[in-house]
């Protein structure tokens, strides 16, 4: 649904958007003395930018443990951006293809857990995750035709993945799986 409040804006919106987070991002770039350019864009109707620096050290900063510092650079990005321009932007942030990365390796937990649960028969928990690391668990055990759910409160928040049910079953909770996605990525 959040993404669905993106769609209503115009491609010059997002790049704007994108405009106004890279110098943002320059600026503190600045501040902190690293190297790195910016590379701007929209992607899947969302504004990106994406930091690139030839020092790895200074960019591991930047990532941060499990990309803690990524989300922190985000979540102060889109204030910077709605300040600008009054709206809430679904921006996303990206230093040196760490999401890209971090999004293989959540594909890979999901299918071990889709196989696992397959295998058992029995539910599989994973490990808390945030939204953004949900809504892709939740997208990839959907597309494998299973259902996951959400549970817990942040930041202890995880995903449970159900084995198949039968097919009597399966179209309500499947519609269920759809709506805990679109819920995750607000």
């Amino acid at each position: 649904m959040s993404q669905d409040l993106d769609q209503d804006k115009s491609m010059e919106q997002l790049n704007e958007e994108a405009d106004i987070a890279a110098d943002y991002l320059e600026d503190l770039l600045d501040i902190v003395d690293y190297e790195g350019d910016i590379e701007m864009g929209v992607r899947n109707h969302r504004p990106t930018v994406q930091i690139v620096a030839d020092d790895d050290t200074d960019i591991q900063h930047l990532i941060g443990q499990d990309g803690d510092v990524v989300d922190a650079l985000q979540r102060l990005t889109r204030l910077a951006v709605q300040q600008r321009t009054g709206e809430r932007s679904h921006l996303i942030i990206d230093v040196d293809g760490f999401l890209s990365r971090k999004r293989k390796k959540l594909r890979r937990t999901a299918l071990d857990a889709i196989d696992e649960a397959g295998e058992t028969g029995e539910p599989v928990d994973l490990e808390p995750m945030n939204s953004f690391e949900r809504k892709i668990v939740h997208d990839m055990v959907r597309e494998e035709g299973l259902k996951s759910r959400s549970h817990g409160e942040e930041p202890h928040r995880y995903v449970t993945v159900y084995p198949k049910v039968d097919a009597a079953e399966g179209v309500d909770e499947l519609k269920d799986d759809a709506d805990q996605a679109e819920e995750d990525e607000r």
